[in-house]
Parts: structure tokens; C-alpha cells; sequence
């Protein structure tokens, strides 16, 4: 007994682990400065060896989850929070009683939160000689880091921080105060005194009746739209995604028309995929476009993606490629992706009818990950999902899928009626919920997901739909 609870404690480390990004790992390890050696935790290449540590100095077992509880909540992966048994509100409320990370490190991490990478670079130029010559700086917290083990900054000595902010952002100075205060007010709330400040900063008070009646778009009529990529994994080890190519077509007839550049990518294994999108992380004409469009026609399971190795990519994984911090070209722009997988177990599927969940058996004892948890806490973006969490979708073997038909068809009607992208995406969930199998027992739902700060309406294009051009459908 003692070794199921052992093995299912470890599964759910493991399952966690494989929804934390680069980015989540390193926020992770400068939490955990003051708990765990130092030199231990610059080894770490993974959450899971974060973990081990934790397990080690006895800060985490399966009894006592609340420490890795605390930093999820820290580092905003609420949604994980849930495969430990907590929510955000269960975690503020026990704060006060058993948080661990102390508020000197709290302050640290949300001032490098709000430090974008215009003011990173001006900082670093601030402190060029202050900062050791061979070491790579490539975020807010590598400064920081540096700054401790030069000893330029402790929980009694925060002056340098409040010099380079005075100089490059006086908003930053706030946190820093909030900070230094607390210190002398031990019942300070400092969660509640960060968050705040951490609204504020990122301008996210607002007068919510005023600006629902004026409700602002995003920009797009700059004179390049922007790019689309679409991933069409169609030819696995023992199965094809027959009708995939009729998806991949409209797709990328759809999206021409409306303006985009679109690149097409066949059968990728999950490491490819990867590379993909750290490749177009890094392009940097984004910059002179209004946004970026993913869509990935593939095998899937909660949460996930199937490379044609039939190996399982995290969604949140290939998102948080272009968040505003890891690619700041596209900062405040929105960010579509479109996917076209199960996200649940196979079913039996009837004649000309087929799903698009693993032919393989290979998801026994997988949980489901909550589709907010696959992509970024951040603004801007928009994930579309062709089925609710945990159930299949469907894919005829010569039209193609009910979801990317829909998709193709609504966007082909309504984007020259001037609807935003999600009331058409409201009326292909319509459109998908009416259809049935052949033998009309099998649904579908679609679902989406999204930050968007504002409504998302593509120009209307000069050209008549595709669909009228080459009567597609």
C-alpha cells in the first residue's frame, strides 16, 4: 500500500513536471535559494530535479504538498495546482500559516517579473561594472542572482535595486517599498501587498463598465498581417490521419486569403515540433507584423500533442515559446493556436469515420491537464481546441475534420461580416455540436481558451472567400 501511495505521489511530481517550462524551472530554482543548497541547485536542468532536492531536505512528501503548492501559486501555475489537491484560494488562505518562500525572496521575484527586457537592458548597461565579465545575463533573474553572489544585494541591502530603478522605472519602486515596510510591520500581508502592486503595474486596474461598452481591438492594419504556421502530422509508425491533407489545404487557402504568410510543416516528430517553435521564437520580423497563428493537426491526449514518434509534447510547452518574454516581437500582439487532436481515450469509431486519439495503446494511468494549463498566464493569447478535455475528435477519412472544416467555413462567412474571432468561434462550436457520426451516437464540443485583452477581428480581405474560388466545400 505504502508503495502505491509512493507511486502515485511520484506520478503527479512527474505530470507537473511535464507542464513546467524553462522558463518555470528557472523561477522555481530562485524560489528555492534559501531552502536548498546552492550549489545543488545549479545542476538542476529539470522541475523534477527541483523536486528530488525538496524530497531530500524533507520539504516535500506525500503527506505535505504545500511547499511546491506555494510555488506554483508563486510562479501563477494555478492550474496545477489541482493535481495536488489545492486551489489558489486554499493556498492564500494557508499562507500566513505554513508559507515557506520569504518575503525578501517574494520581492525579488515579482520585481523580475515586471522588469521587461528594454528595462533588463538598461539595467545591465547601469550595471556593467558591478557585474562579473563572463557572466550570461539573459534574464531579470540571472541579474539578480549575480547581484547575491556578489553580495551587492541581501534582505538587509536592497540600495542597488532602488538605484537602477529610480533611473529606469520608478513604477518598479513600489514593490521594493512595499518590501522594506513589511520589514518593519511583521503582520504585513505581503502576498496581498505584491499582488496588488503587481496588478497595478501591469495596468490591469481598470473600470471594467466603462471599458466593456468601449472595447477596444487589436491593431491590424498594419501592412504585413503576420505568419501561419500549420503542423500536419499525418503519417505515424502504425496509422495515417487520413483526410489531414484536406484540413492542411483549407487552412492554408483560409488564411492566405486573410493575409497571412503560411508555412506548412508535415509529419513531425515531438523533438521537431520543438525545435519549430523555438526556431520561430527567435524570427525577428515579427516585429513588423500584427500577429502569429498555429495550427497543429496531429494525434493528442489531455493536454498534449503526439509527434509522429508517438511521443507526447505538452500544449503549454510549444505556447510559452512565444510569450512576451520569450519573444518579445511579438509583446502585446495576439497569438492564435488552433489544434486538431483528441484530448481523451480512443473510442470505436464507425465506418468512414475515424478519430484523431493514438492508434497505439500509450495512455494508460494518464490524468487529464486542465485546458487553461496549456497555455501562458500571459495576455494575448487564444487557444482553440477541437474537443473538450478528455474526449475525442472526429476526422473523415476524405473531407477531413468536423473541427477544421467548421473553423475554415465560419471564418470564410463571418470575417467579411466584421465578427470578432470569438463570436465565430462561438458559431463553430455550433456548427460541430449539430454534427453526428453515421451512426448518430458519436458528438463533439469544441472549446476555446483565452487572455485576449481585446477583441480580435481579422480586416476584411479584398478577394471573394476561398470557398467560392475553388468551392472547397
Amino acid at each position: 500500500m505504502e508503495n502505491d501511495i509512493s507511486l502515485k505521489f511520484r506520478q503527479q511530481l512527474f505530470l507537473i513536471s511535464e507542464n513546467l517550462v524553462s522558463e518555470d524551472v528557472a523561477a522555481l530554482k530562485f524560489l528555492c535559494t534559501d531552502l536548498l543548497n546552492l550549489s545543488k541547485l545549479e545542476g538542476v536542468k529539470s522541475a523534477v530535479d527541483i523536486f528530488k532536492l525538496l524530497m531530500a531536505q524533507e520539504y516535500l512528501n506525500a503527506e505535505d504538498t504545500f511547499l511546491l503548492a506555494e510555488l506554483l501559486y508563486r510562479i501563477k501555475c494555478h492550474c496545477l495546482l489541482e493535481k495536488l489537491g489545492y486551489t489558489k484560494e486554499k493556498v492564500q488562505e494557508r499562507l500566513s500559516e505554513k508559507g515557506r518562500i520569504s518575503p525578501y525572496r517574494q520581492m525579488l521575484y515579482e520585481l523580475s517579473e515586471n522588469i521587461t527586457s528594454e528595462m533588463l537592458k538598461k539595467i545591465i548597461f547601469l550595471l556593467q561594472n558591478h557585474l562579473p565579465k563572463r557572466w550570461t545575463i539573459l534574464s531579470a533573474l540571472d541579474l539578480l542572482t549575480s547581484l547575491e553572489k556578489k553580495g551587492l544585494l541581501t534582505k538587509d541591502n536592497v540600495k542597488i535595486l532602488e538605484d537602477v530603478c529610480m533611473t529606469v522605472s520608478p513604477d518598479l519602486l513600489e514593490t521594493i517599498d512595499c518590501y522594506k515596510k513589511g520589514k518593519d510591520n511583521k503582520t504585513a500581508n505581503f502576498t496581498q501587498c505584491f499582488s496588488e502592486l503587481n496588478l497595478e503595474l501591469r495596468g490591469e486596474f481598470s473600470n471594467v463598465e466603462n471599458e466593456s461598452k468601449t472595447m477596444k481591438s487589436y491593431k491590424m492594419d498594419g501592412p504585413r498581417r503576420g505568419f501561419c504556421l500549420i503542423i500536419n502530422n499525418v503519417n505515424f509508425k502504425s496509422s495515417q490521419r487520413k483526410g489531414s491533407y484536406k484540413d492542411a489545404e483549407q487552412l492554408e487557402r483560409v488564411f492566405k486569403w486573410l493575409g497571412l504568410e503560411v508555412r506548412t510543416y508535415t509529419d513531425l516528430t515531438s523533438g521537431e515540433m520543438i525545435n519549430l517553435m523555438e526556431t520561430w521564437q527567435h524570427v525577428q520580423d515579427h516585429q513588423d507584423r500584427n500577429c502569429f497563428i498555429c495550427c497543429i493537426l496531429s494525434h493528442g491526449k489531455s493536454g498534449a500533442i503526439y509527434g509522429t514518434d508517438y511521443r507526447l509534447v505538452s500544449i503549454r510547452v510549444l505556447t510559452s515559446h512565444f510569450t512576451a518574454k520569450q519573444c518579445p516581437q511579438l509583446a502585446a500582439k495576439p497569438k492564435l493556436f488552433f489544434i486538431q487532436a483528441c484530448q481523451g481515450d480512443k473510442v470505436q469509431s464507425p465506418v468512414y469515420v475515424d478519430t484523431d486519439g493514438p492508434t497505439p495503446d500509450l495512455s494508460s494511468g494518464q490524468e487529464r491537464v486542465s485546458l487553461y494549463a496549456s497555455i501562458p498566464e500571459e495576455a494575448d493569447f487564444l487557444l482553440g481546441m477541437a474537443t473538450v478535455d478528455g474526449y475525442v475528435s472526429f476526422r473523415h477519412i476524405e473531407e477531413g475534420t468536423w473541427y477544421i472544416q467548421a473553423l475554415c467555413s465560419k471564418l470564410q462567412l463571418l470575417v467579411p461580416r466584421g465578427e470578432d474571432i470569438l463570436s465565430i468561434l462561438t458559431q463553430v462550436n455550433e456548427d460541430v455540436a449539430r454534427r453526428d457520426s453515421p451512426s448518430g451516437t458519436k458528438k463533439q464540443m469544441p472549446q476555446p481558451a483565452y487572455t485576449l485583452r481585446r477583441k480580435f477581428i481579422f480586416p476584411i480581405p479584398m478577394a471573394p472567400p476561398p470557398s467560392e474560388q475553388h468551392q472547397c466545400f
